[in-house]
């Protein structure tokens, strides 16, 4: 016999906002099965607003409410028990992001969490990566957002550091990360990973799929260095309407793709990394993940 259960998780990026639909499959004696049953992505960049003013806008709180009142009907039609919303560095970092998370709540009834840095790469550390990580092996997993990159280290199937920085794609296209940034990043991650003698990189996040998906790679397949720098040298090469045009890349897609090509490629060299592999997992996933194990451990206490 077997058991089917809805989930939902709602990611407010600074690039994006995503609403993630799983359907889990419960079996006797078995692990469950996760299963993506829709994902719904929207535009809205607060990040733009965020990281130059501090504060979201007005047509951007509008665009919030709006998106979330959608999210809340295509929730129901899905015939979802139980989600998390979630919002990341746009969000914790405005002034008036608690302000307008209440208001979201009276409009909508979405609540959203705001989650700070180490909260967001211990959800994303929840992703179920069993299928992809070999405990003989040791990988830097680098999940790249608008206003963040979280960095988990995996040594023997376990997590040895995790850590989250201000280095994201919307915030490096507005010049809004300094030289520190880098150098800190730079630091931690030759600090952490100083012991092992080879790593290969995990990537997620929208941009690094875009670029698998370019590269025509089966899945599980490892994208190479040299794809990825020759790629990034590609990207740079073209404008930003020829990236559109000649790319087939979404207008906002089209921009974030470049800073974040640099930052995995700057990983993959810290690291002295040859190949990334492209899990299409992310926050959403480690918020779907998270909820269910929570409603897991409540059930057991019962």
């Amino acid at each position: 016999m077997i058991v089917q259960k809805k989930y939902a998780a709602i990611d407010i990026g600074s690039n994006a906002v995503r609403l993630l639909i799983m359907t889990i499959t419960e079996q006797e004696d078995r692990e469950p099965i996760f299963k993506k049953t829709s994902l719904v992505r929207v535009p809205i960049r607060l990040g733009a607003d965020v990281f130059l003013t501090k504060r979201i806008s007005e047509e951007n709180i509008v665009r919030m409410i709006d998106t979330m009142q959608a999210f809340k009907l295509l929730m129901k039609s899905h015939k979802i028990e139980k989600y998390k919303a979630c919002a990341t560095s746009a969000m914790r970092e405005s002034h008036n992001g608690d302000e307008v998370a209440a208001v979201i709540e009276e409009k909508t009834g979405v609540k959203i969490n705001i989650i700070d840095g180490n909260d967001e790469a211990a959800i994303i550390a929840a992703t179920d990566l069993h299928a992809l990580i070999q405990t003989d092996k040791t990988y830097l997993y680098v999940d790249v957002g608008g206003g963040s990159t979280e960095f988990t280290l995996y040594s023997s199937g376990k997590t040895v550091a995790s850590r989250s920085f201000k280095l994201g794609t919307v915030r490096l296209l507005e010049d809004m990360v300094p030289p520190e940034v880098w150098e800190e990043t730079e630091t931690w991650i030759k600090k952490v990973t100083r012991n092992y003698s080879k790593i290969d990189l995990i990537g997620s996040g929208g941009n690094i799929n875009n670029i698998f998906k370019s590269s025509g790679k089966a899945n599980g397949k490892p994208l190479s260095f040299l794809y990825l720098s020759s790629y990034y040298q590609l990207l740079q090469s073209f404008t930003y309407e020829e990236r559109i045009t000649e790319l087939n890349l979404n207008q906002d897609r089209a921009d974030v793709i470049v800073p974040a090509a640099k930052i995995y490629l700057s990983a993959m060299k810290w690291t002295r990394a040859r190949r990334i592999y492209v899990p299409k997992i992310g926050l959403s996933d480690g918020i779907i993940k998270s909820l269910y194990q929570e409603t897991l451990e409540a059930a057991t206490r019962e």
